[in-house]
């Protein structure tokens, strides 16, 4: 992304600065003085900003305010089944595959629940570093955050670099993943056919997870940030940096 300084008759200035409207983005990464200034959101505006970003259906899908590319996004949806997928075969031992012949082929949801929870929590989580590193938002907020316009036509072109290295990086590293692990599964379902089912059902309820864990998570960083916010003891500018933390999770 490159900034013409002749050409912002988009960007409102006063006094050589530039003035945005800020995004949800923007507005959950402000500093905590900053936010007290700016953000005007009710709890709930807030709670459903981390929903739209957390939610990966949501998130992938549907049209939101934000600085990244829906295409990035969609293969980050894609990359994220793969990974779901990746994991919970991981936990297919020969015990497993023992138990499955001992239940002559029965599902009982209370032997696979431990290892579905584990499998969960590190998708979810690689999916969320994977959209923390390669998601364009960042790069494009240091633009825009800056307050001098000359500032941010001199970093523009250093940010468009750093997202041509990443997304470059992305998609060798993506493809990679999928070849690799489309192969791995393939091979492991012409060996094992009855047993797919089996990883099927432990990928769904893992995916059904990852959509519901959001609207639970996000509950915590909504208390720390709106209890900072409208608190004026000392501790408040602490509180904020752990919903700053929290939100991420």
């Amino acid at each position: 992304m490159t900034i013409n300084p002749n050409n912002i008759s988009f960007l409102p200035k006063i006094n050589n600065k530039i003035k945005l409207s800020y995004n949800d983005y923007e507005l959950n990464s402000l500093e905590y003085k900053q936010a007290i200034l700016f953000d005007k959101r009710t709890c709930s505006e807030y709670y459903l900003s981390l929903i739209k970003r957390k939610n990966i259906i949501i998130f992938s899908f549907f049209p939101i305010n934000d600085f990244n590319s829906m295409i990035i996004k969609s293969c980050i949806f894609s990359l994220s089944f793969s990974i779901y997928y990746a994991i919970n075969f991981i936990f297919f031992t020969d015990n497993i595959m023992h138990k499955i012949y001992e239940e002559d082929g029965k599902y009982d949801i209370l032997f696979f629940l431990p290892k579905i929870a584990i499998s969960f929590f590190a998708s979810y989580y690689l999916t969320t570093f994977i959209k923390l590193i390669f998601l364009s938002e960042r790069n494009i907020n240091n633009i825009r955050k800056q307050e001098i316009l000359s500032i941010a036509y001199n970093i523009s072109d250093k940010e468009k670099n750093n997202m041509i290295i990443k997304y470059i990086i992305f998609f060798i590293l993506g493809l990679i993943f999928l070849v690799f692990f489309w192969m791995l599964l393939s091979s492991f379902g012409a060996v094992y056919p009855n047993t797919q089912m089996f990883i099927f059902k432990n990928i769904l309820i893992s995916l059904a997870l990852s959509l519901f864990y959001p609207f639970f998570i996000c509950i915590f960083p909504c208390l720390f940030r709106f209890g900072a916010l409208n608190s004026e003891q000392k501790n408040s500018e602490g509180m904020y940096k752990i919903s700053k933390f929290l939100q991420i999770l």
